[in-house]
């Protein structure tokens, strides 16, 4: 079921800047906010993003250090 959120003192320039970005999105501040909020809950937290990356890691058995990724990113991208 959906919920409501109050949020307090957000400062003048902060409210103007976001009904800005809403109005050149073609939306109300509401709508804006709902799916700037969506965005950020479905990303992972930077802590849950670096474990799901060790866990690859060791999962791979990886033995590339990260100078040679560097290296082959590069070449790939000539």
């Amino acid at each position: 079921m959906p919920k409501s959120i109050t949020i307090r003192n957000v400062s003048d320039e902060t409210s103007r800047e976001l009904a800005s970005r809403a109005a050149a999105a073609g939306q109300s501040l509401q709508e804006y906010l709902r799916g700037q909020l969506d965005e950020i809950a479905g990303k992972p937290t930077v802590r849950d993003w670096v474990r799901r990356v060790r866990a690859r890691v060791e999962e791979s058995d990886s033995t590339l250090s990260s100078e040679d990724i560097v290296k082959y990113l590069r070449e790939a991208r000539r």
